[in-house]
C-alpha cells in the first residue's frame, strides 16, 4: 500500500528501493496502458452499469505523447459503444495502447489511464465505483478523497 499522505505509484513496492527491482514472480505494468484482462473486465463493469448495456456512446481519447512521434499533432479520439471498446486493444493505428481516457457520451462515467502513477483512476456513480472495489478481478483502491 502507498504511505499515508501519498499516492499508490511504483515506488510503492519496498522492494523498489533495492537493486534487484521489482519482486519475484511479479513484472512491472506496461505505462500508460491497461494489459487485455485487465481492459477486458474494465470494458465488462462499466457495461453492466451504464443503462443503455453495450449501446452506450462512448469517447475514447489517446494520449500523443504514447504515439510515433510523427503523430503527435493528430488528436487520436475514437468514437462508439461500449460493445466497440475492447477491440480498441488492437486497434492497428494506436500501437498497442489502450485508450488514455474512456468516457460516456452523458458523462456519467470517466477512466483516466495515467501514464506516471502506472494506475487506472475511474469516477461515475457510486454503485459503479463499489463494484470496481469489489471486484475480484480488478485491484483497486479507495484514493482518500473520493468519499
Amino acid at each position: 500500500m502507498a504511505p499515508e499522505g501519498r499516492l499508490p505509484c511504483y515506488r510503492s513496492f519496498p522492494s523498489l528501493r533495492e537493486s534487484n527491482g521489482w519482486p519475484v514472480g511479479i513484472s512491472g505494468p506496461s505505462e500508460g496502458s491497461l494489459d487485455r484482462t485487465d481492459w477486458n473486465r474494465l470494458v465488462d463493469i462499466l457495461t453492466e452499469h451504464s443503462p443503455q448495456g453495450v449501446e452506450t456512446h462512448c469517447l475514447a481519447y489517446y494520449n500523443p505523447l504514447l504515439q510515433r512521434a510523427e503523430d503527435f499533432d493528430n488528436l487520436h479520439v475514437r468514437a462508439g459503444t461500449l460493445a466497440d471498446a475492447k477491440a480498441l486493444y488492437d486497434h492497428p493505428d494506436e500501437d498497442g495502447w489502450t485508450p488514455s481516457n474512456l468516457w460516456a457520451q452523458d458523462r456519467s462515467w470517466v477512466l483516466c489511464t495515467d501514464y506516471d502513477l502506472w494506475a487506472t483512476k475511474g469516477a461515475g456513480p457510486a454503485a459503479l465505483v463499489e463494484t470496481f472495489l469489489n471486484d475480484t478481478e480488478v485491484e483497486a483502491v479507495r484514493l482518500p478523497w473520493a468519499l
